[in-house]
């Protein structure tokens, strides 16, 4: 009786253990995040965004128009510690295995257009074990987590596993931006070569 009922603790523990794990850190809570501000930070004054996400790492100007801010952010994990009834983190490698996920890093690059956010995007070893980019929401929650004045309500339902696609207006706002970037000077030899002048007293 007393070998039935340290194995049937044992397993009540073990399958505790493992139903709490998708809620406790595993990833999908911080995938919605960030995928969250990848919708509501677009239209965001720069201004504001360096307030709710901090100075940024690296700042690379490519035109008079556009700006890329780029933060990269790490994540600790630590070692789970085995109890005599449970092990831990032998279960926690198990899980992280099979799941596949277990990522430490995040490069988010913010696509800044005439001082507003147009795009953000994810790179590095961002996912977790459930969904993807999990990593970043350490550094877009502080403008998701308190409403931001320039910031905008996310569109329909937040995915842990997909990113919200860009809206066609901002694709269309952004190609405006470009074709404004050509020099006037180039602008005004199109013209000309459009219509050439006719030298006076000339034949047809």
């Amino acid at each position: 009786m007393l070998f039935r009922s340290v194995a049937f603790y044992r397993a009540s523990s073990l399958a505790c253990l493992l139903s709490v794990i998708p809620l406790s850190g595993c990833g999908y809570y911080a995938s919605r995040v960030a995928h969250k501000a990848q919708s509501s930070m677009i239209g965001m004054d720069e201004n504001d965004v360096q307030a709710c996400v901090g100075i940024p790492d690296k700042i690379k100007k490519i035109d008079d128009h556009i700006t890329i801010y780029e933060y990269q952010r790490g994540r600790n994990i630590g070692t789970s510690a085995n109890s005599t009834l449970i092990p831990v983190q032998s279960v926690q490698n198990i899980v992280n295995a099979i799941g596949g996920g277990d990522g430490k890093s995040c490069v988010a690059d913010f696509r800044v257009v005439d001082g507003k956010v147009q795009d953000v995007y994810y790179s590095g070893d961002n996912d977790m074990l459930i969904g993807t980019d999990g990593v970043c929401a350490t550094v877009v929650r502080g403008c998701v987590r308190r409403a931001v004045a320039s910031g905008r309500r996310p569109k329909g339902w937040i995915s842990a596993f997909v990113e919200p696609q860009p809206d066609q207006k901002s694709a269309a706002t952004t190609t405006i931006s470009r074709q404004n970037t050509q020099p006037e000077a180039a602008q005004s030899r199109l013209l000309n070569t459009s219509n050439p002048t006719i030298a006076a007293g000339t034949g047809h």
